[in-house]
């Protein structure tokens, strides 16, 4: 919950705004950064419809360590965690600042919980790839939050309840993964074939769906223990964690909002969420 000393503690940094949204965006392939596609239009769709945050924080399936991190530099690099990709997508730069002051108050938010502050990483694929269809400028400062792959669902649900005061600060949080990522069994053959998912991908994504769209997290925090589509959705949590950041925020008088809704090459979902 927001508390006045969390609300106090942040008031020298950010103006005092509305009750800003919250994201889960389905980033799936790098190629997303660069190419036209029914995704990508999307993530420009829902642009037009958030206001302007002060700062973005993203929590990224691809900075998954060992305890809590926060990047706290000036000007985070970008980040190109991948291979076999065209040169023209390694050539891409997205030059947003980074917000120290952000990243300090993140760190005294969280207290007791244990976060350092970052100066390495920058910004990951899973942010900037996304991020930088919603503001192509690069005129919003980014900070990423990393996942603790030493803890459970319920850890990570809880940690996100704490980032609550943010909102009221104009911080746009965002969540960056895949509900349905599975890349063993990816269909390369069938990769544009649209909408097109696996039997179990299928049930997974209506299974999640339904629980999104009820407001029963509960069963998503325990996803281990769901079924065997989940477990075949989910091989490893790395990409389904940040939707529980997302999930972790939502308060009693938000609705959540579903896009780019469609499952992807078999085993692969870009199922999005907006909560407002």
């Amino acid at each position: 919950m927001t508390t006045l000393n969390d609300l106090h503690s942040i008031s020298s940094m950010f103006s005092n705004t509305d009750k800003m949204p919250v994201l889960f965006l389905g980033h799936g392939s790098p190629m997303n950064a660069i190419e036209e596609n029914q995704f990508v239009a999307g993530f420009r769709t829902l642009a037009k419809t958030l206001p302007q945050p002060n700062a973005i924080l993203c929590v990224s399936a691809h900075w998954f360590t060992k305890g809590t991190k926060v990047t706290s530099m000036e000007m985070p690099r970008t980040i190109h965690d991948f291979g076999g990709f065209p040169q023209a997508l390694f050539d891409v730069q997205y030059p947003a600042k980074g917000s120290p002051e952000l990243a300090l108050e993140t760190q005294k938010i969280l207290d007791p919980v244990m976060v350092e502050l970052d100066e390495h990483w920058g910004l990951d694929h899973g942010a900037w790839s996304v991020i930088k269809h919603l503001y192509p400028n690069a005129d919003v400062p980014v900070i990423q939050l990393s996942i603790d792959y030493t803890k459970s669902g319920q850890y990570h649900f809880e940690l996100a309840q704490k980032l609550q005061a943010l909102r009221y600060k104009g911080v746009l949080i965002i969540g960056s993964g895949n509900i349905v990522h599975n890349l063993r069994m990816v269909d390369f053959r069938n990769f544009d074939k649209d909408n097109y998912g696996y039997d179990w991908a299928i049930e997974a994504r209506e299974t999640v769906n339904n629980y999104l769209l009820d407001g029963n997290f509960q069963p998503l925090i325990d996803f281990e223990k769901l079924n065997k589509a989940i477990q075949l959705a989910v091989p490893t949590p790395e990409h389904y964690l940040p939707l529980l950041y997302t999930l972790g925020l939502k308060d009693k008088t938000d609705e959540i909002e579903l896009f780019n809704d469609k499952l992807l090459a078999g085993s692969l979902s870009m199922t999005s969420v907006k909560i407002m």
